[in-house]
């Protein structure tokens, strides 16, 4: 099943999460010389139209980054992000949002490198476009799980690997939590992020419960939900789980989860989660 589009969500409050993390686990490994390595398993088109017709069908960027771009107040880590954006939209007109690798590529140096992947057929030849130089990125068609076990370890000896499918099949709660453990039997001083919806609390604490379950240390959880997660109306949210994250994350997130609850929230059972899975 290959019917996932993310061009329909693009720039809503998942991806402001999922974003807002790669960022700043891409600063945290740029205040070092040293080139690190960014996997992306599943990385769609890298960069969005939002006047297409798919973007504006439901027009969830209004209600996610469309609340931010002009606001004043916003936490440094949030700010920081948003400037990413305003870079791509000169003229100030929110017209495009990036996607992971987009986001990733802002920090990447000459001597660091992507591995992207996308198995969308409609997908993979718009990444590919958008980075043609293979010296800076691998794009290709494949499995993004099994480039766990076949990219790792980076010859770089840092690295970021961000895990985030759809999860339209249900096997890809099971998937993902495999790819963890193997990319961390091979790679265990590498960070990892993985990206889950909240589509309803058992399904996400499932998730949760089995990442746990790995005994896998140093594991933090950040979560955003706008809404009740007993609703039925869709996401309620979404979460990171961040194995070996930057040393700052906890306390940064302890600012901008409420800020972004608080600006992104649709009613008053919004709320957030900020806490370790397992510790170091």
């Amino acid at each position: 099943m290959l019917s996932y589009r993310h061009i329909y969500h693009a720039g809503n409050h998942a991806d402001i999460l999922k974003h807002l993390v790669a960022s700043q686990v891409c600063r945290h490994l740029t205040k070092k010389e040293a080139s690190f390595f960014y996997l992306d398993t599943h990385a769609g088109i890298g960069l969005y139209e939002l006047n297409s017709d798919q973007a504006q069908l439901n027009q969830e960027f209004s209600t996610g980054i469309g609340k931010l771009m002009s606001r004043a107040d916003l936490p440094e880590p949030l700010e920081h992000f948003v400037s990413i954006v305003k870079t791509l939209n000169p003229d100030n007109k929110l017209a495009v949002y990036p996607g992971s690798p987009k986001v990733v590529d802002h920090y990447l140096r000459l001597k660091d490198k992507m591995h992207l992947c996308e198995l969308h057929p409609n997908d993979f030849p718009l990444l590919a476009a958008l980075f043609p130089q293979k010296r800076r990125a691998n794009v290709v068609k494949d499995d993004g799980f099994l480039a766990v076990k076949s990219m790792l370890p980076p010859p770089q000896k840092r690295g970021f690997v961000l895990m985030d499918p759809p999860y339209e099949v249900k096997q890809d709660y099971q998937k993902v939590v495999k790819a963890l453990e193997e990319g961390y039997r091979r790679f265990n001083q590498g960070t990892y992020a993985i990206w889950y919806p909240v589509l309803n609390r058992r399904q996400a604490d499932d998730l949760l419960n089995a990442v746990q379950r790995t005994s896998i240390r140093n594991t933090l959880l950040l979560e955003l939900n706008i809404r009740g997660t007993e609703t039925k109306r869709g996401m309620a949210g979404s979460g990171m789980i961040i194995v070996n994250p930057p040393w700052t994350l906890e306390n940064e997130a302890k600012r901008f989860l409420p800020y972004l609850v608080e600006i992104l929230a649709e009613d008053s059972d919004a709320h957030y989660q900020l806490r370790w899975i397992t510790p170091e």
